[in-house]
Protein backbone atom coordinates (compact mmCIF):
# COMPACT_ATOMS: atom_id res chain seq x y z
CA UNK A 1 0.00 0.00 0.00
CA UNK A 2 2.81 2.39 0.88
CA UNK A 3 4.48 1.61 -2.43
CA UNK A 4 1.27 2.49 -4.31
CA UNK A 5 0.96 5.81 -2.44
CA UNK A 6 4.59 6.64 -3.22
CA UNK A 7 3.96 5.91 -6.91
CA UNK A 8 0.89 8.18 -6.93
CA UNK A 9 2.86 10.98 -5.28
CA UNK A 10 5.66 10.61 -7.84
CA UNK A 11 3.13 10.81 -10.69
CA UNK A 12 1.56 13.94 -9.18
CA UNK A 13 4.99 15.59 -9.11
CA UNK A 14 5.80 14.51 -12.69
CA UNK A 15 2.39 15.43 -14.15
CA UNK A 16 3.21 19.10 -14.95
CA UNK A 17 6.40 18.05 -16.75
CA UNK A 18 4.59 15.31 -18.72
CA UNK A 19 1.80 17.74 -19.62
CA UNK A 20 4.31 20.34 -20.80
CA UNK A 21 6.15 17.75 -22.92
CA UNK A 22 2.83 16.61 -24.40
CA UNK A 23 1.88 20.19 -25.31
CA UNK A 24 5.30 20.82 -26.87
CA UNK A 25 4.95 17.62 -28.90
CA UNK A 26 1.47 18.59 -30.11
CA UNK A 27 2.59 22.10 -31.08
CA UNK A 28 5.59 20.66 -32.94
CA UNK A 29 3.31 18.26 -34.80
CA UNK A 30 0.96 21.09 -35.82
CA UNK A 31 3.86 23.25 -36.98
CA UNK A 32 5.17 20.33 -39.04
CA UNK A 33 1.79 19.77 -40.69
CA UNK A 34 1.46 23.48 -41.39
CA UNK A 35 4.91 23.68 -42.95
CA UNK A 36 4.17 20.58 -45.02
CA UNK A 37 0.88 22.08 -46.23
CA UNK A 38 2.51 25.36 -47.21
CA UNK A 39 5.34 23.57 -48.98
CA UNK A 40 2.90 21.69 -51.22
CA UNK A 41 0.84 24.73 -52.16
CA UNK A 42 3.24 26.49 -54.48
CA UNK A 43 2.59 29.52 -56.56
CA UNK A 44 3.76 29.72 -60.12
CA UNK A 45 7.49 28.99 -60.18
CA UNK A 46 9.31 29.30 -63.48
CA UNK A 47 11.41 26.40 -64.63
CA UNK A 48 14.44 27.37 -66.57
CA UNK A 49 13.50 27.36 -70.26
CA UNK A 50 16.33 24.89 -70.84
CA UNK A 51 14.91 22.37 -68.34
CA UNK A 52 11.38 22.66 -69.74
CA UNK A 53 12.61 22.33 -73.34
CA UNK A 54 14.86 19.39 -72.43
CA UNK A 55 11.91 17.66 -70.76
CA UNK A 56 9.93 17.97 -73.98
CA UNK A 57 12.87 16.83 -76.11
CA UNK A 58 13.94 13.86 -73.98
CA UNK A 59 13.44 10.60 -75.88
CA UNK A 60 11.02 8.94 -73.44
CA UNK A 61 9.94 5.34 -74.03
CA UNK A 62 6.67 3.63 -73.22
CA UNK A 63 6.62 0.30 -71.33
CA UNK A 64 7.07 -1.60 -74.62
CA UNK A 65 10.28 0.43 -75.23
CA UNK A 66 8.67 2.40 -78.08
CA UNK A 67 9.66 6.07 -78.36
CA UNK A 68 6.92 8.47 -77.29
CA UNK A 69 6.09 11.46 -79.46
CA UNK A 70 6.48 14.21 -76.88
CA UNK A 71 5.55 16.93 -79.38
CA UNK A 72 1.94 16.29 -78.28
CA UNK A 73 2.93 17.47 -74.78
CA UNK A 74 3.67 21.01 -75.99
CA UNK A 75 1.16 23.75 -75.18
CA UNK A 76 -0.57 21.55 -72.59
CA UNK A 77 -0.66 21.51 -68.82
CA UNK A 78 1.54 18.59 -67.79
CA UNK A 79 0.63 16.56 -64.72
CA UNK A 80 3.76 14.50 -64.09
CA UNK A 81 3.74 11.79 -61.44
CA UNK A 82 6.94 9.97 -60.48
CA UNK A 83 6.10 6.52 -59.12
CA UNK A 84 7.34 2.98 -58.57
CA UNK A 85 5.43 -0.30 -58.60
CA UNK A 86 7.19 -1.19 -55.32
CA UNK A 87 5.93 2.02 -53.63
CA UNK A 88 2.59 1.51 -51.78
CA UNK A 89 1.65 5.24 -51.64
CA UNK A 90 2.36 5.50 -55.39
CA UNK A 91 -0.01 2.65 -56.14
CA UNK A 92 -2.62 3.99 -53.69
CA UNK A 93 -2.80 7.38 -55.45
CA UNK A 94 -3.08 5.93 -58.97
CA UNK A 95 -6.90 5.62 -58.96
CA UNK A 96 -7.12 9.33 -58.11
CA UNK A 97 -4.74 10.23 -60.95
CA UNK A 98 -6.63 7.90 -63.29
CA UNK A 99 -9.94 9.56 -62.42
CA UNK A 100 -8.52 13.05 -62.98
CA UNK A 101 -6.99 12.00 -66.28
CA UNK A 102 -10.27 10.65 -67.64
CA UNK A 103 -12.13 13.77 -66.50
CA UNK A 104 -9.63 16.24 -67.99
CA UNK A 105 -9.64 17.60 -71.53
CA UNK A 106 -6.84 15.71 -73.34
CA UNK A 107 -6.36 18.62 -75.73
CA UNK A 108 -5.37 20.80 -72.76
CA UNK A 109 -3.95 18.43 -70.12
CA UNK A 110 -1.43 15.59 -70.45
CA UNK A 111 -1.01 13.14 -67.57
CA UNK A 112 2.38 11.40 -67.49
CA UNK A 113 3.46 8.69 -65.07
CA UNK A 114 7.23 8.34 -64.98
CA UNK A 115 8.01 4.87 -63.63
CA UNK A 116 11.12 4.73 -61.48
CA UNK A 117 11.43 1.00 -61.87
CA UNK A 118 12.72 -1.64 -64.26
CA UNK A 119 10.87 -1.99 -67.57
CA UNK A 120 9.85 -5.56 -66.73
CA UNK A 121 8.41 -4.54 -63.34
CA UNK A 122 6.46 -1.70 -64.97
CA UNK A 123 5.08 -4.01 -67.67
CA UNK A 124 4.11 -6.64 -65.08
CA UNK A 125 2.42 -4.01 -62.89
CA UNK A 126 0.49 -2.53 -65.83
CA UNK A 127 -0.68 -5.99 -66.95
CA UNK A 128 -2.47 -6.30 -63.59
CA UNK A 129 -3.35 -2.62 -63.08
CA UNK A 130 -4.21 -0.81 -66.31
CA UNK A 131 -3.62 2.95 -66.18
CA UNK A 132 -5.47 5.30 -68.59
CA UNK A 133 -2.70 7.91 -68.84
CA UNK A 134 0.72 7.88 -70.49
CA UNK A 135 3.28 5.77 -68.62
CA UNK A 136 6.94 6.24 -69.50
CA UNK A 137 10.03 4.33 -68.46
CA UNK A 138 12.05 6.55 -66.17
CA UNK A 139 14.66 4.41 -64.48
CA UNK A 140 17.62 6.28 -63.00
CA UNK A 141 17.23 9.12 -65.51
CA UNK A 142 13.63 9.51 -64.33
CA UNK A 143 14.91 10.09 -60.78
CA UNK A 144 17.22 12.77 -62.12
CA UNK A 145 14.25 14.42 -63.85
CA UNK A 146 12.35 14.39 -60.56
CA UNK A 147 15.20 16.32 -58.97
CA UNK A 148 15.35 18.78 -61.87
CA UNK A 149 11.63 19.41 -61.36
CA UNK A 150 11.94 20.08 -57.63
CA UNK A 151 12.07 16.71 -55.85
CA UNK A 152 15.27 17.41 -53.95
CA UNK A 153 14.87 14.33 -51.71
CA UNK A 154 14.33 11.95 -54.64
CA UNK A 155 11.54 10.18 -52.72
CA UNK A 156 8.33 8.82 -54.22
CA UNK A 157 5.62 9.54 -55.07
CA UNK A 158 6.22 13.01 -56.41
CA UNK A 159 3.75 14.98 -58.52
CA UNK A 160 4.43 18.21 -60.34
CA UNK A 161 2.15 20.26 -62.56
CA UNK A 162 3.67 22.44 -65.26
CA UNK A 163 1.62 25.03 -67.10
CA UNK A 164 1.74 25.32 -70.91
CA UNK A 165 4.20 28.22 -70.56
CA UNK A 166 6.66 26.10 -68.56
CA UNK A 167 5.87 27.34 -65.03
CA UNK A 168 5.68 24.89 -62.17
CA UNK A 169 2.28 25.61 -60.62
CA UNK A 170 2.00 22.74 -58.12
CA UNK A 171 4.16 20.04 -56.61
CA UNK A 172 3.79 17.54 -53.84
CA UNK A 173 6.17 15.00 -52.39
CA UNK A 174 4.02 12.21 -51.01
CA UNK A 175 0.68 10.64 -51.81
CA UNK A 176 -1.95 12.89 -53.37
CA UNK A 177 -5.17 13.22 -51.41
CA UNK A 178 -8.73 14.21 -52.29
CA UNK A 179 -7.99 17.55 -50.58
CA UNK A 180 -5.01 18.15 -52.89
CA UNK A 181 -7.25 17.45 -55.86
CA UNK A 182 -10.24 19.48 -54.71
CA UNK A 183 -8.37 22.43 -53.20
CA UNK A 184 -5.51 22.82 -55.68
CA UNK A 185 -5.25 20.56 -58.68
CA UNK A 186 -8.78 20.92 -60.09
CA UNK A 187 -8.46 24.72 -59.90
CA UNK A 188 -5.25 24.53 -61.93
CA UNK A 189 -6.68 22.17 -64.54
CA UNK A 190 -9.77 24.30 -65.21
Amino acid sequence: MTEELNRKEALKKQFPLLLLLGIIGLVSLLIGFGASYLRHQESSTPLSPEVYQALLETPWNDPQAQTIDTSSWKNKTLVINFWGSWCPPCVEEMPLLAKMSTESDPSKVQFIGIGIDSPSNIREFLSKTPVPYQIVLGGLEGSNWGKKLGNEQGALPYTVIISPNGSKVFSKLGKLTEDDVNNSILKILK
